[in-house]
């Protein structure tokens, strides 16, 4: 049985992945602390600490397969601490000779921080593919529209002609932000950690230093200046990290959903046969990924409030901080995959109508146009003056129900070919185009 979604056969589907759910598991995670403790009995045989005979016992027996994760389940609760019961069942299947050598002089959170470090490693290397791939549907989108017109919206409401390539360029722009923020952060959490009881490393004696190298060169991790044992900023900063990725797909997924509205109609999300919209409702297509990507980010963004609250720790040891996110981190990078991976099938297959782009802004007549219009104006009476009088000519053609354009050519503003050269929408897009092909490299 399950209690959490991401363990669920029914509805884990929506929260995690295959590849990220088997990273986290009580299997994954055991299988993942067994290759942390044989790779530090190793270190320390390398510095004289550990017989090597002993080091090739541990590495030989330390695999998942060889244990019974319901005695290790047994085994902690009956201790009540995180690694003792793991550590008591790994000693019985141990030859005698090995024994006293597993786990020598390290702490609960040398495991478990260390652990942070490799799956951070390994779900670092997740988003970064994903990412990529969301990216590059974004580039593709914007590279294929980049001169299709359509109606810019500011506070939800009709703006000054678009092009939909512009939009997806914003998306893109933002995805490889996100990029280069985990190029520059990966070195800063993908580390061990290996202090022991204070993070002075005093057990190991002379070795020590050589030892904490050893250990995260065995592990294709990085060696941290000084232990990390009440330094929460590495989890933090990679919490908050996947907070700003899945906040950049949720905003994608509300653009859609919006866009989506029968009563705008210009994107529609992938179709997927056999969805079902509604039980009661036949008819409906609901946004089913542009929902989800936003329920998503809520998670993860409280989530990262929880590793955030973490950096409040005392002293020398602090359980608070860590354990919450035994918890948060999990989840919020299962969560985030999950959302990746959604937002990639939705930008690639997104389908977008331009006809009904260009009919949505057509609608609006000139006001789509009301600052051409008024940069016209401005050239004999003043921007300001010009604004106010654009102002005053838009508000009367909204109550009389008439176009902006012919209420400025009656009122002896403008003439009929001013107002002609001034409304047409391509003519009216600025650097749209360049800015694409900056973001796009076209």
């Amino acid at each position: 049985m399950s209690s959490h979604l991401t363990d669920s056969e029914v509805y884990g589907h929506l929260w995690t992945t295959p590849e990220l759910h088997a990273l986290f598991d009580d299997r994954g995670r055991t299988s993942a602390w067994l290759t942390i403790l044989a790779a530090l009995a190793q270190a320390q045989a390398d510095v004289g600490l550990v017989p090597a005979e002993a080091a090739a016992l541990i590495e030989e027996h330390a695999t998942i397969d060889r244990l019974d994760l319901a005695v290790v389940a047994e085994g902690t609760r009956s201790s009540g601490h995180s690694t003792h019961g793991l550590i008591r069942h790994l000693r019985e299947i141990l030859p005698a000779e090995a024994r006293e050598w597993v786990y020598y002089g390290a702490t609960v959170q040398d495991l478990s921080d260390t652990w942070f470090g490799w799956v951070l490693k390994r779900v670092g290397d997740v988003v970064e593919r994903d990412v990529a791939r969301c990216r590059a549907a974004c580039v593709a989108l914007a590279r294929r529209h980049r001169d299709t017109v359509m109606c810019g919206r500011t506070h939800g409401q009709p703006g000054l002609p678009v092009t939909f390539g512009f939009k997806a360029a914003v998306w893109a722009s933002e995805l490889a932000r996100h990029q280069e923020r985990l190029a520059q952060l990966r070195p800063r959490v993908e580390v061990v950690q290996l202090g022991g009881a204070l993070g002075t490393m005093e057990f190991w004696g002379a070795q020590a230093l050589p030892l904490l190298d050893g250990f995260a060169a065995r592990l294709g991790l990085g060696a941290p200046d000084v232990p990390w044992i009440t330094a929460r900023d590495r989890t933090a900063e990679f919490l908050t990290f996947l907070a700003l990725v899945a906040g950049t797909l949720a905003k994608i997924g509300n653009e859609v959903f919006e866009l989506q509205r029968p009563e705008i109609g210009e994107v529609g999300e992938p179709i997927v046969a056999g969805t079902v919209g509604s039980i009661t409702m036949p008819h409906k297509r609901n946004p089913e990924f542009s929902e989800q990507l936003d329920t998503l980010a809520r998670v993860v963004r409280a989530d990262a409030d929880v590793a955030l609250e973490g950096l409040v720790a005392l002293h020398e040891r602090d359980g608070r901080s860590w354990k919450a996110e035994w918890l948060v981190l999990p989840e919020a990078c299962q969560l985030s995959g999950a959302a990746l991976g959604f937002g990639a099938k939705l930008l690639e297959g997104l389908r977008v109508d331009a006809a009904r782009m260009r009919a949505n802004l057509d609608a609006h007549g000139a006001a789509m146009t009301s600052e051409p219009l008024m940069a016209v104006l401005a050239a004999r009476i003043g921007k300001h003056s010009a604004h106010d009088a654009v102002y005053a000519a838009a508000m009367a053609a909204r109550d009389a129900g008439t176009d902006l354009g012919e209420r400025l050519v009656a009122e002896g503003l403008l003439t009929k070919e001013e107002v002609a050269a001034a409304t047409d929408p391509t003519q009216a897009l600025g650097a749209v185009g360049a800015f694409v092909d900056r973001v796009t490299g076209g």
